[in-house]
């Protein structure tokens, strides 16, 4: 849960921060985080690719084709996080076109353009990151989301308001720590997993390895990362979305969404963290062919979530006033945005059981059906309920946010009853990997505890 909320606390430190200097600003972050958090989610996605086929093969006890998934993941993680720098830096030619106040697209451009280069650093601390972790060595990548959060942190407040001899760069100084932190984490990502000695043995044994990438693991990789990258897309598109719908109402209205959405991302983020925890459980106990565990192992998840997200309701709606305070003083920005953090803790228990569910059933390698229904609820139910409710019945921001209500429980509900069915005894399940060593004879196959024939 840590190391996931290292993601967006790096947002919710420019969020405060920026929102110092006023609500246009403020906007103008909130504009970019948008758009440069579409390519970044993509590039989680297909990243997460990863974790089941690691956790699998540590189940099966498979070091050989743990190196090479190794080798995979790092390659794949690169070429990804080299296109997704490349689709940020379009980014701001297409910022005109939506319609939002000149003034803060102009404020927005600059900052997805240095944001969108530290998707490459971000990418490869990704492709080491989930490769450990699907072993289940998560303290590391955790100890270092922390540490480089403190250091964006510092780099915020010295390049912001010009502390400490830096330059004051105003918002432009966020985009700057942002990338800095990024490459910090991804070098002491990848020494820590390239020397540690408890790791020796699952990664390759040769270093020409490394320049032999497996086309069949980048294939597998990517089969089961693109459609986890395409939903949450989906999933973060909707609410970007409604950040522009809410931008055609005003400025004032928009800087209220923004601090809402920061905050309840905090909370999302949190649930990401069970939720790749159900990854790598389902997908370790599948592996060593334990399906009834796997499915305690995922509900154990989804009551994790249930409590810890109904908690962090009550703790938001308890705060609705307090905590905007944090991001901007502007009395209308306040009163609006405790209005949509109403909204939002009262979908705080759907947006947990439904990352949840994504997540053990990436477990299970089941992540096409998922990918469908989030298109369906996010973009074809929870946008278009979303602008009925704020634009046709005059509701404005909180309409769009009860949309945002409607599709999350929907998905909620559907993969609950998802994994229910694909769990339950006799389903049938993707295939899982062949072993990387080929079998000499019987005498093999009964020492790995298998019938020989």
């Amino acid at each position: 849960m840590l190391s996931q909320l290292g993601h967006v606390l790096v947002g919710v430190c420019d969020s405060v921060m920026v929102g110092q200097l006023g609500k246009l600003p403020l906007d103008a972050v909130g504009m970019g985080v948008s758009v440069t958090t579409l390519l970044l989610v993509l590039g989680l996605g297909i990243s997460m690719g990863s974790v089941p086929r690691v956790a699998a093969a540590n189940g099966r006890g498979d070091d050989a084709f743990l190196g090479r998934l190794l080798v995979g993941t790092v390659w794949l993680n690169t070429l990804v996080g080299v296109a997704l720098v490349g689709l940020s830096q379009l980014l701001p030619l297409l910022l005109p076109l939506l319609k939002q106040a000149p003034e803060v697209v102009a404020l927005a451009a600059p900052w997805v353009r240095v944001v969108g280069w530290s998707l490459l650093p971000l990418m490869v601390f990704q492709g080491f990151r989930e490769w450990a972790e699907g072993l289940g060595l998560t303290k590391q990548a955790m100890q270092l989301s922390i540490a480089g959060n403190l250091v964006n942190a510092l780099l915020c407040y010295a390049l912001i308001f010009g502390h400490f001899g830096a330059p004051a760069l105003g918002l432009m100084g966020a985009a700057w720590a942002t990338l800095i932190s990024r490459v910090g984490m991804a070098a002491l990502m990848a020494q820590y997993v390239l020397r540690a000695e408890q790791l020796r043995r699952r990664r390759p044994a040769e270093a020409g390895a490394w320049l032999r990438p497996g086309l069949a693991e980048l294939r597998g990789q990517l089969a089961l990362g693109l459609p986890i990258g395409v939903q949450m897309m989906l999933e973060v598109g909707a609410f970007s979305a409604s950040f522009l719908m809410i931008g055609w109402i005003g400025v004032t209205p928009q800087a209220a969404h923004q601090i809402a959405i920061n905050v309840a991302s905090v909370t999302y983020m949190a649930a990401t963290g069970i939720a790749a925890a159900a990854t790598i459980r389902v997908g370790n106990l599948r592996g060593s062919g334990d399906l009834a565990e796997a499915r305690k192992a995922g509900f154990a998840a989804y009551w994790l979530a249930f409590g810890f997200m109904s908690a962090m309701g009550l703790l938001m709606l308890a705060l609705r006033h307090v905590i905007p305070q944090f991001y901007n003083h502007d009395p209308q920005v306040l009163a609006q945005a405790a209005t949509l953090l109403t909204i939002a803790a009262a979908f705080q228990v759907s947006d947990g059981l439904q990352v949840v569910g994504l997540g053990a059933l990436r477990g299970l390698e089941d992540v096409k059906i998922p990918s469908v229904v989030a298109l369906l609820a996010y973009w074809a139910l929870a946008l278009p309920i979303g602008y009925g409710l704020g634009f046709g019945l005059g509701l404005g921001a909180p309409g769009v946010w009860l949309g945002l209500l409607t599709g999350l429980s929907v998905v909620a509900v559907v993969l609950l009853l998802r994994f229910r069915r694909q769990s339950r005894p006799g389903a049938r399940l993707p295939a899982v990997p062949a072993s990387a060593a080929t079998l000499a004879g019987p005498e093999e196959v009964l020492v790995l505890g298998q019938p020989a024939g």
